[in-house]
C-alpha cells in the first residue's frame, strides 16, 4: 500500500501526463484490464480518462483496474484514474 507521502509524490508526477486509454460506452473488459497492465508495466504511473458515455461509475471502473492490474490507485480527480504499479523490468520511479 501507497503511504500518504508516496501519493502526493505520484501526484505531482502524474499532473502532466496525459490519459493514455479511455473508458467509453463499451466500459471495462478484459483486452482492456490486459493493455492497462502492460502500460503500467512499461511506464509505471498512467491516467486512464472515463469519457461521459461511459455506463459504469468511476469508482467502479477504478477497482476494475486496481484488481485486474494489481496496481495502486493514486487518485481519482474528474473523470481520470490515477494508477501506480512499481515495473519489474523497467523500473523508474523512485518512492520517497
Amino acid at each position: 500500500m501507497l503511504t500518504g507521502k508516496q501519493k502526493r509524490f505520484l501526484r505531482a508526477k502524474a499532473h502532466h501526463l496525459n490519459p493514455i486509454f479511455q473508458v467509453g460506452k463499451g466500459g471495462v473488459n478484459e483486452n482492456m484490464i490486459k493493455q492497462i497492465g502492460e502500460a503500467l508495466e512499461a511506464r509505471e504511473l498512467i491516467k486512464v480518462s472515463i469519457l461521459q458515455n461511459c455506463d459504469e461509475d468511476k469508482d467502479m471502473v477504478a477497482e476494475a483496474f486496481v484488481k485486474g492490474t494489481k496496481s495502486e490507485l493514486v487518485q481519482i480527480i474528474g473523470n481520470i484514474i490515477v494508477l501506480y504499479k512499481e515495473s519489474k523490468e523497467n523500473k523508474q520511479i523512485q518512492l520517497p
